[in-house]
């Protein structure tokens, strides 16, 4: 009788410890499914917020226009870092396409210094305003991006959730940083 009641009280600790294990595995890869998710959230925000400023460029653009007629290779590059930045997807992408525009939009803004007229312009400066804003709103948004990123990654890489992640193609991704080139400041000739 006494083995028979060891038998059950076995049986029972091992249905307690696999049905612990399976809630266990089943809690911590839908953790890392709702991380990764808000991670993905994040970045699409992210491009919500360098789309909102690439759409403001070409109303910038026109209104330089006007005043700047023969600076054809700064509109060019701009055109050209939007193009590159509506087609990005990943984050390397969204960082090298952010970079050029940066560039791009710099080498404006030192050909707007030239033309005193255009910085009185009230159109210009609302458009600089909300350029400013937009500005604001992709720093915030990067920020956010990157503590989920590091939240994630760190979820992923953490014993004992890396075996789940590991089973779970769980893949660290990119943070979004800071190009070489935004460190430098841009040249514009006006020969």
């Amino acid at each position: 009788m006494k083995s028979k009641k060891s038998l059950w009280i076995a049986l029972a600790v091992v249905a307690v410890v696999v049905i612990a294990a399976v809630g266990w595995i089943m809690s911590t890869y839908n953790g890392l499914v709702e991380t990764r998710e808000q991670v993905t959230a994040q970045q699409a925000n992210v491009q919500s917020q360098l789309q909102r400023r690439a759409d403001l460029i070409p109303n910038l653009v026109s209104t330089v226009q006007a005043y700047a007629t023969h600076e054809e290779e700064v509109y060019t590059a701009l055109a050209d870092a939007r193009a590159a930045l509506a087609g990005a997807s990943t984050v390397d992408e969204l960082n090298a396409a952010n970079s050029a525009l940066d560039s791009a939009l710099s080498r404006l803004l030192v050909v707007v210094e030239n033309y005193p007229e255009l910085q009185a312009s009230q159109n210009f400066i609302n458009l600089q305003d909300e350029l400013a804003g937009t500005e604001n709103r992709i720093v915030q948004a990067r920020n956010t991006y990157n503590d989920m990123a590091r939240e994630y990654n760190t979820r992923i890489q953490r014993f004992p959730s890396s075996l789940i992640a590991s089973i779970g193609n769980f893949e660290q991704v990119d943070y979004f940083e800071a190009s070489e080139e935004s460190q430098t400041v841009p040249e514009v000739s006006f020969d």
